[in-house]
């Protein structure tokens, strides 16, 4: 079942601006994190440094000290500006719909997320692989096979069982859905649990629309 959405909908539902869940996801891994710690810390005191010559006689100091103030402040900005960056990437559509459909099936996959060398037990390098483990749902409803979901694998996934029933937006260039583009993460109310790469919607509003518009149609 797909149900087009309304005009202004789909952007009161996903929102241009970062969420707190959204911040959170847009934080990474921890060696991200402790990338873009150094970024600050190395560009913030490079800047401020610089900062503290140049205010001796040049009108550039205030220049320099907003520039240091940007880069001591990039482990807040960073993360915000990523995740406005993946919103628009949904919210650029010109098609939404609301689908509620079901599992038609539940894989899973192992992907290689990153590689690198590290020192064996005798001293010699190796390449070692980052693998996670990531779930493939399956999504079809009574017209037939409409895509998959894919996200990282998380102990709570493991409930989820062919033909139960998910929700979620589906995205597309085309007015009548014939080639689907995208997916946002997917709501499954007989689990109470949400599933996805990336907290794409405002869940209690995704909630309450699925509420008002799905029973309109029961």
């Amino acid at each position: 079942m797909l149900i087009p959405l309304k005009p202004g909908e789909l952007q009161r539902l996903i929102p241009a601006v970062a969420t707190g869940n959204q911040f959170r996801a847009s934080l990474g891994t921890p060696q991200q994190v402790l990338q873009r710690l150094m970024i600050a810390a190395i560009g913030g005191v490079i800047t401020f440094l610089i900062y503290n010559q140049a205010q001796l006689g040049s009108r550039w100091g205030p220049v320099w000290l907003v520039i240091s103030v940007v880069f001591f402040l990039y482990m807040l900005w960073g993360p915000i500006v990523e995740a406005g960056q993946r919103n628009a990437t949904l919210r650029r559509y010109p098609a939404a719909a609301l689908f509620e459909g079901e599992v038609a099936d539940v894989t899973t996959r192992e992907r290689v997320e990153g590689r690198h060398e590290q020192a064996d037990s005798r001293g010699q390098l190796e390449l070692v692989e980052n693998r996670r483990t990531w779930v493939l749902l399956e999504l079809e409803d009574e017209d037939g096979y409409l895509g998959r979901l894919a996200f990282p694998m998380e102990k709570r996934h493991q409930s989820i069982r062919r033909g139960m029933v998910i929700r979620c937006l589906v995205l597309s260039d085309r007015k009548d859905f014939s080639r689907i583009g995208s997916f946002s993460d997917a709501w499954m109310p007989g689990l109470r649990m949400w599933a996805g790469e990336y907290p794409f919607l405002l869940r209690p509003a995704f909630e309450e629309l699925c509420q008002r518009r799905l029973s309109s149609k029961s």
